[in-house]
């Protein structure tokens, strides 16, 4: 019996000890669960509000303290506001979450987010409610930042959009392996294709050549832009169009590349436009080139019959004149016609000449050589040559008197033919006992103005307009003065052959002013630094006491005094000077010079024909020449080289270059007289 107890007891000990146990574990639990709920109720970030089943309020937590501004104290037992609504769903088993705002003690008003849940006794019967709500106020900022953003977006993606569809050209983008990714309505147009069709599809395929097509997005990968790469695109219906591609690559905010943006821009009329302006072009190229070809022609053959028309002349004038002093003399009526002879004869000679004088001018065959010239010495000549005509028309003319010297960038002859012919109209067209006046005048910046004016009846507006048209005489055809309408023409061509222009100005009843200006030049001075004149002279070889005459061929007078200047230098020299080709050949014949100064443009006769004159003349076709020429251009010098000129001397003169090539020419010269001994 005594062990069967000690058993019992034992067992019982171990049964207390293990509920012992279990009961601290579980009050353990509840504890925690306890501290955990009030822990959850009592969070100051949640507002935690529960009523009994009327709606009284029984518990309100921290954080609804927080949150409304009141403290537990001032809301219990009392019933909360809408209650009936606020717990409509949850009363019927159904967890509702409402948005809702919160009004605060102080008045001021917040959104929350209230969950609401009926409270259950073990029987399902609801014994309260539970409102728990969380402060919505950062999300609702958030959300309404968002929408901000969002309609942003949208804004811009619309503004981005309107861009692109508003372009005249095709816009379509790619990916980098040129697959289209989006295109506007230009690009539906230009291919006949839908949005929806278009992206997609390889851009390629979209052109008559594709491999074209394909390289023009590599080369925009490769060059990051791309301008005027021409392309023919292809619609659905076949329709081709020529464009214009342009494009550049795309990227992300990370700079990684996303694609190509590319425009193409229908530039087919504006390939057709062109394609008949080159056509047009074409046809007037070869509509001028048959006019220069047919005015080449027609003055050539104005050339050649002037020039076939001075044979017969010549007869006539010469005849004429045997017959004007024949004895015995001829009858009054018989030299009377003898003389209408000579004056009709002469004044055919006058016309061939203007004609000759055209033709050469249209033809671009007239020699031009530009140097300075003084216009007081060729107003002097130019006196000389129209006094005798001004007297016997009864006109009184004037020329300037010079207090400064004017020169002028121009052919001498040339200038000199200008200011007679302008002259000679104001002379023939003027009034009775009129006067004809000459000016010169600085004219525009680095210009100088020679004017001619006249007391003549005027010309009318239409008149003006006609001026300078060749073989137009204005209305004067039937008048008493001869004339051809050329001399206008060829002054107007010379003066703008040396880089000139030329006018005129009337006045009806009053007269008429014609002017042209030429390029202002300095005086020729001899140079006076190294290489001048001034310099010590290059060393001459021994030549003994024996003077070495020199033959200078120039009409320019300034010329003259420059080069007598520098000959003067050097004393075994003497310069014997000629004003034209046919002078200088026959001082060159009678004198014998041992070295001749030829300019070119001479008139009368080029120095290229005095030249080939002294060349074919066994007294003179020893005497080296040398070329003085303003024709400075290399063709220039090689054809004066090629004709056979010794040396070939470009104005303005270089002393030390003449000179030297007068000591060379000289040092041949003398070998011929040494041989010749």
């Amino acid at each position: 019996m005594t062990n069967g107890s000690d058993e019992t007891r034992t067992r019982i000990g171990v049964s207390e000890g293990t509920d012992n146990t279990a009961r601290k574990q579980a009050e353990e639990a509840l504890l925690k669960a306890w501290a955990l709920q009030r822990a959850i109720f009592n969070s100051a970030n949640f507002s935690s509000i529960a009523t009994d089943a009327k709606g009284v309020i029984q518990i309100f937590n921290v954080g609804a303290e927080r949150m409304l501004g009141y403290t537990a104290t001032e809301v219990m037992n009392k019933i909360t506001p809408g209650f009936e609504a606020l717990v409509f769903k949850a009363s019927r088993g159904i967890e509702d979450i409402y948005e809702l705002t919160y009004i605060r003690k102080d008045g001021s008003r917040f959104p929350a987010v209230v969950s609401v849940t009926a409270l259950r006794d073990a029987q399902e019967a609801i014994i309260g409610y539970l409102l728990i709500g969380t402060d919505n106020t950062a999300r609702k900022q958030i959300e309404e930042e968002q929408k901000l953003l969002d309609q942003s977006l949208r804004d811009q993606q619309f503004y981005t959009r309107s861009l692109i569809e508003s372009n005249i050209d095709a816009i379509m983008t790619t990916d980098p392996s040129g697959i289209i990714t989006d295109v506007n309505k230009q690009m539906e147009a230009l291919t006949g294709c839908t949005r929806d069709e278009l992206i997609g599809a390889p851009f390629k395929n979209y052109f008559t050549d594709p491999e074209r097509a394909a390289a023009g997005v590599k080369l925009v990968l490769s060059e990051k832009k791309v301008t005027n790469y021409e392309l023919t695109a292809r619609a659905r219906d076949g329709k081709e169009t020529v464009v214009s591609y342009n494009a550049t690559t795309f990227y992300d905010r990370d700079r990684k590349l996303r694609g190509v943006f590319a425009a193409a821009r229908d530039v087919t009329e504006s390939k057709r436009l062109d394609q008949v302006l080159q056509e047009k072009n074409a046809e007037l190229e070869g509509a001028k080139l048959a006019a220069e070809k047919a005015n080449l022609a027609k003055s050539d053959f104005l050339s050649s019959m002037s020039h076939e028309l001075r044979s017969p002349l010549n007869a006539i004038l010469g005849f004429a004149q045997l017959m004007e002093s024949d004895t015995p003399p001829p009858t009054p009526s018989g030299k009377e016609s003898i003389a209408q002879i000579l004056q009709a004869g002469w004044h055919l000679l006058t016309l061939i000449n203007e004609i000759l004088d055209l033709a050469k001018v249209e033809s671009g065959q007239v020699p031009m050589s530009r140097e300075p010239v003084s216009l007081a010495e060729v107003m002097q000549e130019c006196q000389g040559m129209t006094d005798p005509q001004a007297q016997q028309c009864g006109i009184e003319i004037s020329f300037p008197e010079f207090s400064i010297p004017f020169f002028v960038n121009a052919d001498r002859t040339r200038l000199k033919q200008v200011i007679v012919n302008l002259i000679s109209n104001a002379i023939k067209y003027n009034s009775a006992q009129g006067k004809v006046e000459l000016s010169c005048a600085q004219g525009a910046p680095g210009r100088v103005r020679v004017s001619i004016s006249d007391t003549g009846a005027g010309l009318y507006p239409e008149q003006l307009a006609q001026l300078f048209q060749p073989f137009n005489r204005l209305g004067q055809e039937a008048g008493a003065v001869e004339g051809t309408g050329i001399g206008l023409v060829v002054a107007k061509r010379l003066v703008e052959l040396m880089g000139g222009t030329i006018g005129v100005e009337s006045t009806l009843g009053a007269g008429s002013v014609f002017w042209f200006e030429l390029t202002a030049a300095a005086e020729p001075h001899l140079a006076t630094g190294p290489g001048g004149a001034d310099a010590t002279p290059p060393a001459h070889p021994s030549r003994g006491a024996r003077l070495h005459p020199i033959l200078y061929v120039e009409d320019n007078p300034a010329n003259l005094k420059l080069v007598e200047q520098i000959i003067a230098r050097h004393p075994d020299f003497c310069l014997v000077t000629a004003v034209n080709g046919n002078l200088g050949i026959q001082l060159a014949r009678d004198n014998q010079p041992e070295v001749i100064l030829m300019d070119i443009n001479l008139p009368g006769m080029s120095g290229f024909d005095a030249l080939q004159i002294l060349r074919s003349d066994p007294a003179t076709a020893h005497i080296p020449v040398i070329a003085v020429s303003a024709n400075a251009m290399p063709l220039d010098i090689a054809r004066g080289e090629k004709a056979g000129f010794f040396r070939y001397i470009t104005k303005p003169i270089k002393v030390s270059e003449l000179i030297e090539a007068v000591d060379k020419a000289l040092e041949l010269a003398g070998k011929r007289f040494d041989n010749n001994k």
